[in-house]
């Protein structure tokens, strides 16, 4: 397969005709942009405070562990980017190699996952509201709130409408001050003077344990300050030389803005006043960590240069995520589990607007202040995470089919894979409780919408085989469930640490295997019919 060749030759014509119309204008620097933006929201703001008071000094450790994590299964994701490059990638592998069942249920959590860009919009209101007071009346918007939320909103679809080449420049612009802003906070908080010796003082270097590293990485928002690096693969299909721009551009993603977390770590651990340390780092608090912290040293225009920065960066997320949201979409109608309609790409652009329009008014519902919504739209971002564990499989069922060919870019997937599917499922667990009991079962109702869309337009299967095929990532949404509840992250703590992340890994290892040799054995059945290997389902 070449560079150029979009792997759509066994897929039916019209859809190899709208995939044809994308537009291959995405480059290494700008793949990188829609990547370091997705992953950089305003949660710079607050990570290195949560990190501190969790682990001291000892969260450097855990910054370093969380790229670790989050390279292991983007690792996974890069060699199916390069191997098999398609708009909306993230959600056709998994129907290829898990059948309908398992392309419905996750393209189901994707799709709900829009509330994540809703959140967004929502933070960048939040933020606004300190220069424009009445946003918000009480915890909702108010009127004049919800009309500017779905002004940004008409806003940044609008900016998508675009041809693709438009969408990329824009967002290395915005991507540019994501950087430049941090890295002028590390300077000046440095140049304001700093305090030698905080590495040991104030209990050490790990002054509440090396086990409160683990701690930071799955409660203390790291993880998912570093998440969202799989952004460039959705955009496969519209990438110049896709083997070697995707993995090149998504480690690179990850790499800056690991480095900028780190250096943030330090500018705070290194500039926090003596005079909050009396209680150690726990007793550290800040509403706002960086900008207060700047008010505390005196550096006001600093201050005033991160309240800016609070609306500009979860407003370059929030554009990344409505092109995101489109291609998603995008995808869905290819596999049926929206209507048809929406798969349409326009000729000029080579923009999916029906896609675009479809997300906008997703959105603005989820801007709707609803009694309890907003606390259902906070959770739905942590969908997304499921993704990751389906690309493991995925990679795994690939290289086991002979139609197939690989990309080879990645060595060591044998043992990369399962261990990316159990980091995959240790970062759905580490959501928690309060946000697991309401997403997962959201997610199982996708159920349902399996079996409408089965209705208007399966393949013939029978709806035993389908179900048997896809039961492996039911299972595992119930179990992920149960254990949520019995564990220590917001759960009962009938299961306590670390023995419920451990028993998490164990059990969702052998869910990795059943769910395998359940995709290897649909492929098969795909192959039988279909008259040849490796032809995926449509």
């Amino acid at each position: 397969m070449s560079d150029h060749q979009i792997p759509v030759e066994a897929a039916a014509p019209e859809e190899a005709v709208q995939e044809r119309r994308l537009h291959r204008d995405l480059g290494f620097w700008g793949l990188t942009a829609i990547g370091f933006s997705n992953i950089v929201g305003s949660g710079w703001l607050f990570a290195a405070l949560y990190a501190s008071r969790t682990a001291g000094p000892a969260s450097l450790l855990t910054w370093v562990g969380a790229g670790v994590l989050c390279g292991l299964v983007a690792l996974v994701m890069v060699e199916l980017g390069a191997s098999r490059p398609e708009g909306g990638g993230t959600v056709r592998w998994p129907l290829y190699t898990g059948g309908r069942l398992v392309g419905t249920l996750i393209g189901w959590s994707v799709l709900l996952s829009v509330g994540g860009t809703a959140a967004e919009i929502s933070a960048i209101m939040q933020y606004a509201d300190h220069y424009l007071p009445g946003i918000y009346d009480g915890r909702t918007l108010s009127a004049t709130g919800l009309g500017l939320a779905v002004a940004l909103s008409v806003l940044l679809t609008t900016l998508n409408w675009f041809a693709v080449r438009t969408f990329a420049r824009l967002n290395t612009l915005v991507a540019v001050f994501k950087i430049v802003v941090p890295v002028v906070t590390v300077i000046a908080l440095f140049a304001s003077g700093w305090h030698a010796g905080r590495l040991t003082d104030h209990g050490g270097f790990a002054p509440y344990g090396y086990a409160a590293c683990l701690s930071a990485l799955a409660g203390g928002g790291i993880v998912y300050s570093v998440n969202g690096f799989q952004a460039p693969l959705d955009f496969s299909g519209e990438t110049r030389n896709p083997r070697r721009t995707i993995p090149a551009s998504v480690l690179t993603g990850i790499g800056l803005a690991l480095l900028m977390y780190l250096a943030l770590q330090l500018a705070f651990l290194f500039t926090v006043p003596e005079d909050l340390l009396g209680d150690g780092w726990q007793g550290v608090h800040f509403d706002s960590p960086f900008g207060q912290l700047a008010l505390v040293l005196n550096l006001h225009w600093l201050s005033s240069l991160l309240y800016a920065d609070a609306v500009v960066s979860p407003g370059g997320s929030a554009y990344v995520g409505v092109a995101l949201n489109a291609r998603h979409t995008y995808a869905l109608a290819k596999n049926h589990t929206l209507p048809r309609t929406f798969m349409q790409v326009d000729r000029r652009s080579g923009i999916p607007h029906r896609a675009l329009v479809l997300n906008l008014a997703v959105i603005v519902v989820f801007l709707l202040p609803f009694g309890g919504w907003q606390s259902i739209v906070s959770i739905m971002g942590d969908m997304y995470l499921l993704i990751y564990a389906a690309s493991a499989v995925a990679v795994a069922v690939f290289r086991a089919d002979p139609g197939t060919e690989m990309a080879g870019w990645v060595p060591g997937l044998g043992w990369i894979a399962p261990v990316s599917f159990v980091v995959s499922s240790e970062f759905v667990y580490w959501s928690g409780w309060h946000d697991l009991r309401l997403a997962l079962p959201l997610v199982l109702a996708g159920l349902l919408l399996f079996l409408v869309m089965r209705r208007s337009g399966h393949d013939g299967r029978p709806l035993a085989t389908e179900v048997r095929e896809g039961l492996w990532l039911v299972v595992y949404l119930a179990v992920l469930t149960l254990l949520s509840w019995l564990g220590t992250f917001e759960g009962s703590g009938r299961l306590p640490a670390p023995y419920d992340s451990l028993t998490v890994a164990a059990v969702t290892a052998a869910v990795y295997f059943w769910a395998v040799g359940s995709g290897v054995r649909q492929m098969r059945r795909t192959a039988l019919l279909d008259g040849r290997a490796g032809a995926p389902l449509t």
